[in-house]
């Protein structure tokens, strides 16, 4: 068996991506899961060389922590989530590793790890995404 997860797009335009990502845990947990394929979103928006994060809103109900990550060779840790909370970021959470000319190495996915899997653990995220130039 594998955990119940959904990777939900809630708004996709020019300049913002908002997902919503959920999980029921059957004990597995997740490593390193893509959840956002930043390829993809630059695809439609020729301009797009990275995304950065606006804003989240969390529930996590019986994971130690949920790891939110840029995809680099060496991963870089974007969010360490846990219980309840929303936070915002008016400057943006940039990925620090992701160049103008994506370097190799610099993929710039955003990829979920979920910590300490029990039975019946959950998680709602809702993540908004901006584009950068």
């Amino acid at each position: 068996m594998a955990d119940t997860v959904t990777n939900t797009t809630l708004k996709q335009d020019e300049k913002e991506l908002v997902v919503h990502l959920t999980c029921i845990s059957d004990g597995t947990g997740e490593s390193n899961v893509v959840k956002v394929d930043r390829s993809s979103f630059a695809a439609l928006y020729r301009d797009t060389k990275r995304i950065t994060i606006r804003s989240v809103r969390w529930a996590i109900q019986g994971f130690t922590y949920i790891k939110i990550s840029w995809d680099h060779t060496s991963d870089d840790t974007a969010l360490v989530l846990n219980g309840n909370g929303y936070d915002e970021f008016p400057e943006g959470l940039r990925d620090p590793n992701t160049s103008a000319d994506t370097v190799s190495g610099a993929i710039g996915d955003v990829l979920l790890t979920s910590v300490g899997a029990a039975s019946g653990a959950s998680y709602d995220i809702t993540i908004s995404f901006t584009k950068e130039i």
